[in-house]
């Protein structure tokens, strides 16, 4: 399939690229003409094979300051600058707060939200140097739906959400936009051990009937990405067939 190259010259930053979601969007960007740095605990060497071109591939923990002060380096040895920058890689398994450990806390929080400090940190100042930027967190639809033994998770993805907010105010002047989006529990490596009988709750909740898969997930941030999305800020995009309820 021949994609619109909405994203050429571009140079698109993935965290959590190896597999899954982060897969999935990495390479919806590179078919759409941006340059690529894959970010994971192992080098994604797969995606960047898949990929093919200049995509860089980095193994780093994204919860380390001192990581993402490497993984800048390195960015700025092959391209000079990141214009976009997506934040996906998580981690999360149900624990209710009977069994759920102060250290299985800390690492989800360190994970799932600090990780997005750190990056903005490294990468907002030439964002704003050069006068453009696109910053996607990916959050999570659980906060909005009936999922017991996910506080922890939760609380994580939540602040994603106003860590987004906030930051959006901060980088509105400089053209750069941040958003937020929200996927359903998705066919990743993380829920396929779900009972069926589970996997069958969740879709019963969703007008769509079926399990998102990542690709469901590159087409938003595809589009918050790119130029058209020039207005859409501090966003929360949610992605999930229907399934969560306002109230």
């Amino acid at each position: 399939m021949t994609m619109t190259p909405s994203h050429e010259g571009r140079v698109a930053l993935v965290t959590g690229s190896a597999r899954g979601i982060g897969r999935a969007i990495a390479i919806a960007l590179a078919a759409r003409g941006a340059e690529l740095v894959l970010v994971d605990l192992d080098e994604p060497t797969g995606t960047a094979a898949e990929i093919g071109g200049s995509a860089l591939a980095i193994a780093a923990d994204i919860s380390d300051a001192a990581a993402w002060a490497r993984i800048g380096e390195a960015v700025d040895r092959r391209f000079g600058r990141a214009d976009i920058l997506v934040n996906n890689a998580g981690i999360g398994s149900p624990a209710p707060i009977d069994d759920l450990e102060f250290d299985v806390w800390r690492r989800t929080m360190a994970v799932n939200l600090d990780a997005h400090f750190h990056s903005a940190k490294q990468f907002v100042p030439q964002m704003r140097r050069t006068g453009w930027g696109r910053i996607v967190s990916i959050a999570s639809n659980s906060i909005g739906v009936v999922v017991p033994g996910l506080s922890h998770y939760m609380a994580s993805k939540m602040g994603v959400i106003g860590f987004v907010r906030g930051l959006a105010n901060d980088v509105a002047a400089d053209g750069v936009t941040v958003n937020a989006v929200l996927p359903a529990l998705t066919n990743t490596a993380l829920v396929r051990d779900m009972p069926e009988d589970m996997k069958r709750q969740t879709w019963g909740q969703q007008a769509i009937k079926r399990f998102a898969e990542p690709e469901d997930m590159a087409g938003p941030v595809c589009f918050l990405t790119s130029d058209d999305a020039a207005f859409v800020t501090g966003q929360s995009i949610v992605v999930d067939g229907g399934q969560y309820k306002i109230s």
